[in-house]
C-alpha cells in the first residue's frame, strides 16, 4: 500500500498527505486492536486532533479547515480504508461540528467550535430516531424557557469519548429540535434525568462503545438549542448529503481491495491478479463518478442514490472478495478480511433510508 502522491484537482493535498501517512505508520497495524479496544481506539482519535484532522467541516473564522466536500470524500475514503471504527467515531463529531456551525445560536459557536476545531472537546449526535415515522421514539414539549424532552435514543455513538453529543427530538406539530446534551449520566435540579445503557456488543467496531440514552423530564434551555428545523428535515438533508457515506462505503471497498492484491503477490496465481484488477477498475470507476458528483452538486437524487448503493455494493463484493482469498484464516476474528468484512456490513445500513435500503437490494437482485 503507496501513500498517494496525488489527489486530482484537490486543493488540500498536504492536509490528505498527512492523514494517509499517519493512518498507514500508526492506525494500520493497530487496526484489529481499534476495532475492539476503546483506549486504543482513543489513542488514534487523540492522534487525529494532534494533527488538527478533527475540524474539517468547521469554517476557517471559528478555527476549523473548512474544506470543500471533495477534500472530505477523500479523507473519509483515506480513513474507512484503514480503520473503519476510527472513520466511524470521527465522522460522530465531524456532524456536529458541522451542526453546530450552520447553527444561528451565535453563543453555541462561540462556546463550542474553537475547541472543536482543535479537538480540545469531542461531541456526538444522537437524533437517527428522527427520521422513523410513526409515533417518535423522543419527543419535545415547549416549555418556558425551552423544551422538555421524554424518550429513548436507540444509537448514540462514542460513550467516554465525547463530552455531550446533540440529540434529536420531534415537537408537538412535527418539527424537529436539536440541542446539546450531556454523555453522561445525569440528574437535573429540577428532576430531569438522562441515562445511559451498557456499551452493545456489537458484531462489528464495538469498540466506539455505542449506547442507547434514556431522557426523562429532560428540560432542555433556549441557549443548548443548536436548531429548530421544519417538518421532515432531516429527510430533505439525507437526501442532500447522500453521497457523504459513500464514501466510507468506498474506502471499506478499497480496504478488502488491499487484501487481494497482497495475496495476489503472495499467492502468484493469475486468477487472483486478474480478480484485482477487475474490481480496482470498477472502484476506480466508482470513485471518479462521486467525486465527480461531489464537485458538480448537480445530479439529481437518484443519480446520487445510484452512486451511493453502488459503492456499498463493491464494498460488499470487495470485502467478500477479501475472505475468498484468505481462505480459512478469514474465520480469524482479529484477520483483516474478517474486519473489513464486519465493517462493510456498517457501512451498509449506515445513514440507511428507505430509498437507499430499496437500492441496495436492487443492486443484489
Amino acid at each position: 500500500m503507496q501513500v498517494i502522491k496525488r489527489y486530482p484537482d484537490n486543493e488540500h493535498q498536504t492536509l490528505l498527505e498527512t492523514a494517509e501517512s499517519y493512518l498507514r505508520e500508526s492506525v494500520a497495524p493497530l487496526a484489529s486492536e481499534i476495532d475492539s479496544a476503546p483506549e486504543v481506539l482513543r489513542e488514534a482519535l487523540k492522534g487525529m486532533s494532534v494533527r488538527t484532522l478533527l475540524g474539517l467541516r468547521i469554517p476557517k473564522s471559528w478555527g476549523g479547515l473548512e474544506v470543500s466536500s471533495t477534500t472530505f470524500g477523500y479523507f473519509q475514503q483515506l480513513l474507512a480504508r484503514y480503520s473503519g471504527a476510527l472513520a466511524f467515531l470521527q465522522m460522530q463529531h465531524q456532524s456536529a461540528g458541522a451542526m453546530i456551525a450552520y447553527s444561528e445560536n451565535e453563543s453555541l459557536k462561540q462556546q463550542y467550535l474553537p475547541k472543536l476545531a482543535k479537538g480540545q472537546m469531542l461531541v456526538g449526535i444522537g437524533f437517527s430516531q428522527v427520521r422513523r415515522t410513526g409515533n417518535p421514539p423522543v419527543k419535545a414539549i415547549p416549555v418556558d424557557g425551552g423544551y422538555q424532552i421524554n424518550g429513548k435514543v436507540p444509537w448514540v455513538t462514542g460513550f467516554s469519548f465525547f463530552q455531550e453529543f446533540i440529540i434529536g427530538a420531534v415537537l408537538p406539530d412535527g418539527r424537529e429540535v436539536y440541542g446539546m446534551v450531556p454523555f453522561t449520566p445525569t440528574c437535573q435540579d429540577a428532576g430531569g434525568t438522562i441515562t445511559f445503557s451498557k456499551p452493545m456488543a456489537l458484531a462489528a467496531m464495538e469498540s466506539t462503545n455505542t449506547v442507547s440514552a434514556t431522557l426523562t423530564d429532560w428540560f432542555l434551555p433556549e441557549e443548548r438549542v443548536v436548531s429548530i428545523a421544519k417538518a421532515g428535515a432531516i429527510h430533505e438533508n439525507d437526501q442532500k448529503k447522500l453521497l457523504s457515506a459513500g464514501f466510507l462505503a468506498l474506502g471499506c471497498a478499497q480496504a478488502g481491495l488491499d487484501i487481494v492484491e497482497a495475496a495476489a503477490k503472495t499467492k502468484q496465481l493469475d486468477f487472483l491478479y486478474n480478480t484485482f484488477e477487475s474490481l480496482h477498475g470498477e472502484f476506480t470507476r466508482c470513485q471518479t463518478a462521486m467525486i465527480q458528483a461531489a464537485q458538480a452538486n448537480s445530479q439529481t437524487f437518484q443519480q446520487r442514490l445510484q452512486l451511493r448503493t453502488w459503492a456499498i455494493n463493491l464494498a460488499g463484493r470487495c470485502a467478500q472478495a477479501g475472505v475468498t482469498v484468505s481462505s480459512g484464516a478469514a474465520n480469524y476474528k482479529h484477520h483483516a478480511a474478517q474486519r473489513v468484512y464486519r465493517e462493510a456490513l456498517v457501512f451498509t445500513v449506515s445513514g440507511q433510508s428507505t430509498a437507499i435500503m430499496e437500492g441496495t437490494l436492487a443492486r443484489l437482485v
